[in-house]
């Protein structure tokens, strides 16, 4: 047993907002975890903030024409109010622009650099000479060496998952002017994880074998292909200086300054910070994606090993990624589900969205969150299992006995056997959560709901109440307190609906090693008045945020789209063939059964003539009466739908595939030749 716990959670980028595979990856496990270990009394501190230096910060402030500054101040306030709404506990979000995080980052890299634990080295990097600048790894793309993938980084490849460095990609280019990078000499301060290497295999491989094997494998996978120096600086004006003579121009590497905002924030919180990271009897856990596992479990513990006085992580229990609708989730391509609007649409929602994302926790493979199974999951289990089960007991105690807890005086051997089923089910939930097996632990508080709603369905009391009043007394008393265990061994998992369900049964503060068999309401204790915990979700609804994906598909497939490819040569005389010209719309109805018809009548300068278009998907007749238009006026006639068409429109089409008309910039004659 360790004294005290420090659990951390991946600092997320400052550079957009969070999504569920964020939530899902690191903060609603370590959520989870941290709530548990409050209710067991443990002394615990989790520490959280933004990721505020590094790239991606300045690639969106450039996208912006705005600041990093201003960058990091819109993310960090949006970030941090959705982590509170949503009921993420920190003890203190911070964030790595402060204050003390300059200072507490400066001073480790100082004291590293004063005891001679890095190696200085001169070597060639890509600079822009347009712009004339060092080109971080962010900075550059090019064909990946690996899969050919023609837009990987100079430090990855997200399409294979490659680690590159900038040199190993083909045809480099820079993101900054678009022009070809040329090769210049820089100095920068490197940690030289080789001299680690032995640490690293014995701690990692030997003392820790009982890490997550995804995490094991990806530490094995680096170990075995020999640890290279690590540059520990970069060349930006975005960061924390390299606290150094001779280093103008050059900050700490955002992964040498990022988790050392750990430290800082717990600084931030407590003087006694240095009891949590100093002290072999206290606890530190790192929860991190799987896209973080070399740098918290390789590169961080090198640099507290090399600094001397910390103590390391005990686990990292690190998932995998969480996709959306059968694809991968990204914020380029805005396919993800945003916490910030999740909670707009979803108001008092949010133990939802934390119940379908630990149940679908991606622990040991990638997973799929589909919004027809998160409405599954509130309507058959939450709603017909744990709110059915919940309501039915407090209801009926409600009606029979005016909300007073019951005698269970009549209660029967059987009964009673299904109180001793609490203890079980408490026992396999602790089981999970101290091995960080988040969904078998959520599957085992749901087991209890189960058999709450399992018992009040075999016993039927609405039956046998006027028969057997203190039959159904004890029935209930036994209900009410699977209600009250219920209502603590759920929190971890479902704090609002916990907190609401205490409320109604006015239930006394009670941690969580006192639930069990026992009981928690005592004979005569008056309850509140009861309400749902839960709504089912409508089809409209969940039609919704599918449409709402649908159009950030479009929107980003337009965004991305090229213009189609030029056609094959005509000749002149093939060109010349084609008689158009500019005409107004007089009349305009809808087709009859058909969706996309518009029967047209068109003064063309010529005669007045009818065109069947297939425009009213995007046009009204009112938007099209009096609108000057170009006619392709010597189409060979055509009969559609019945209506002989003498012509054609001629419309451009946007990257999102809507029709504009294509007529001219200013009022002109009927009949104008368009040459």
């Amino acid at each position: 047993m360790f004294k005290r716990y420090l659990i951390t959670s991946a600092l997320p980028y400052a550079n957009g907002p969070v999504h569920i595979g964020h939530l899902a990856g690191v903060y609603v496990p370590a959520d989870i975890y941290v709530r548990y270990l409050r209710l067991r009394k443990r002394d615990v501190l989790f520490i959280g903030g933004s990721d505020e230096h590094g790239v991606p910060i300045t690639i969106k402030a450039r996208q912006e024409n705005v600041t990093p500054q201003d960058v990091v101040d819109k993310y960090h306030n949006i970030i941090k109010k959705s982590f509170e709404e949503f009921g993420i506990s920190f003890d203190v979000y911070s964030r790595t622009t402060s204050k003390v995080h300059y200072e507490t980052a400066s001073g480790f890299f100082r004291k590293l650099y004063d005891n001679n634990q890095f190696i200085e080295k001169t070597t060639e990097q890509f600079y822009d000479e347009e712009v004339k600048q060092f080109l971080a790894d962010r900075y550059i793309t090019g064909t990946c060496p690996v899969c050919s993938n023609e837009n990987a980084y100079g430090d990855q490849c997200e399409k294979c998952g490659s680690s590159l460095n900038a040199t190993d990609l083909v045809n480099p280019r820079s993101t900054l002017s678009g022009s070809v990078p040329v090769l210049r000499e820089t100095k920068h301060w490197f940690l030289p994880l080789d001299q680690y290497e032995g640490f690293l295999r014995k701690w990692i491989l030997e003392d820790n074998t009982d890490w997550k094997a995804n995490v094991y494998g990806q530490c094995k996978s680096w170990l075995d292909q020999g640890l290279q120096p690590r540059a520990v600086s970069r060349d930006l004006d975005w960061g924390i200086p390299v606290p150094v003579d001779g280093a103008t121009g050059k900050v700490l590497y955002v992964w040498f300054d990022a988790p050392i905002g750990y430290i800082s924030a717990t600084k931030e919180l407590t003087p006694d910070w240095e009891k949590y990271w100093k002290d072999k009897e206290s606890k530190l856990v790192h929860f991190i994606g799987k896209d973080n596992i070399v740098f918290h479990c390789i590169i961080f513990p090198a640099m507290l090993k090399a600094e001397g006085t910390y103590i390391l992580p005990d686990n990292v229990p690190a998932n995998e990624f969480l996709n959306l609708e059968g694809d991968k989730i990204s914020t380029s391509r805005n396919w993800a589900v945003w916490l910030h609007e999740y909670l707009e649409d979803f108001k008092g929602k949010e133990d939802v969205l934390r119940y379908v994302l630990c149940a679908n926790m991606p622990e040991t493979k990638d997973n799929d969150f589909t919004w027809k199974d998160f409405q599954t999951r509130n309507n058959s289990e939450l709603v017909a299992i744990f709110g059915n089960f919940v309501n039915r007991a407090l209801v009926l105690t409600q009606k029979y006995f005016g909300g007073k807890v019951p005698s269970s005086a009549a209660a029967t051997a059987q009964d009673l056997e299904v109180l001793k089923e609490i203890d079980s089910i408490k026992k396999n939930i602790e089981d999970s959560l101290e091995n960080f097996r988040f969904r078998e632990a959520l599957k085992e508080a749901m087991n209890l709901a189960r058999l709450g709603n399992k018992y009040l369905a075999d016993t039927e009391p609405w039956k046998i109440f006027k028969d057997q009043p203190e039959k159904v007394a004890a029935i209930l008393n036994i209900s009410l307190q699977i209600s009250a265990n219920l209502a603590i061994l759920m929190e971890p998992f479902l704090p609002f609906t916990s907190a609401k369900l205490k409320a109604m049964l006015n239930l006394p503060e009670i941690n969580w090693d006192n639930t069990g068999s026992n009981p928690l309401l005592s004979e005569g204790h008056q309850m509140n008045e009861p309400a749902l915990l839960f709504e089912k979700i409508e089809d409209t609804t969940i039609e919704a945020q599918l449409n709402k994906l649908a159009e950030q598909k479009k929107l980003n497939e337009a965004k991305n789209a090229k213009a189609e490819p030029q056609k094959s040569n005509v000749s002149y005389d093939d060109f010349s063939k084609m008689d158009i010209r500019i005409g107004t719309i007089l009349e305009a109805v809808k087709v009859p059964k058909t969706a996309k018809l518009m029967q047209l009548k068109v003064d063309t300068g010529i005669d007045t003539r009818t065109i069947v278009s297939g425009i009213a998907e995007f046009f009204t007749p009112e938007d099209l009466i009096g609108k000057q238009v170009t006619v392709l006026v010597n189409l060979e006639p055509r009969a559609i739908k019945g209506i002989q068409s003498q012509g054609m429109l001629l419309l451009a089409e946007d990257k999102l595939g809507k029709l504009i008309l294509a007529g001219p910039q200013q009022s002109t004659d009927n009949g104008s030749v368009v040459r």
